[in-house]
């Protein structure tokens, strides 16, 4: 497996999400081992992005943000889906791609389109919090065949109603015409 390293993450958000689109999630439990190519991501550019978690501060939450980037930020919205990013950005710059739909490769049950749905279909949940992306029972890898050929699409963030001025930057990318992204 090709595991992206960790100098991948090494750069501002929005050009990692849509370097992510076409790769392989992959988790691991025991000898069970689930695959979703990403086909959905979000950028959050760091502090200075009101949509961002970030936007507050560095907080017991938001921590791993400002750490070294290739690294799981977990959390949960509502009290009950969670939700996975992967630490993005230079140094501390605490950006994060979120991810937001797989589409199932293989292992995979139940729906995978929306952050909360992927991450119940991966079991993936606040015990990944600050996990290494770069190693262990949670990683992002280049497929065997490559990333594939596809027209990515852009779009604004969903949910962000609250960020002002950043509610309409186009930050979300996607898959063209992929049945597992979230929302059109």
């Amino acid at each position: 497996m090709d595991i992206l390293p960790r100098e991948f993450y090494d750069r501002m958000a929005d050009e990692v999400a849509p370097d992510l689109l076409g790769m392989h999630l992959v988790r691991t439990i025991g000898d069970e081992v689930m695959i979703g190519r990403i086909v959905e991501a979000e950028a959050y550019l760091g502090p200075h992005d009101l949509a961002a978690h970030a936007s507050k501060g560095r907080t017991k939450r938001t921590s791993v943000m400002f750490g070294p980037p290739g690294h799981a930020y977990v959390y949960l919205i509502y009290g009950m889906h969670h939700c996975l990013n992967a630490v993005a950005g230079p140094g501390d710059h605490a950006s994060a791609v979120l991810l937001r739909a797989v589409e199932p490769v293989s292992g995979i049950e139940g729906a995978t389109n929306g952050p909360g749905r992927l991450c119940r279909s991966m079991r993936i949940d606040l015990s990944l919090y600050g996990h290494d992306l770069t190693e262990g029972e949670l990683v992002i890898a280049r497929p065997p065949e490559g990333p594939g050929t596809f027209e990515i699409e852009r779009g604004p963030r969903v949910g962000v109603d609250y960020a002002k001025d950043w509610v309409d930057t186009p930050l979300r990318f996607m898959i063209a015409g992929n049945p597992y992204v979230s929302r059109r």
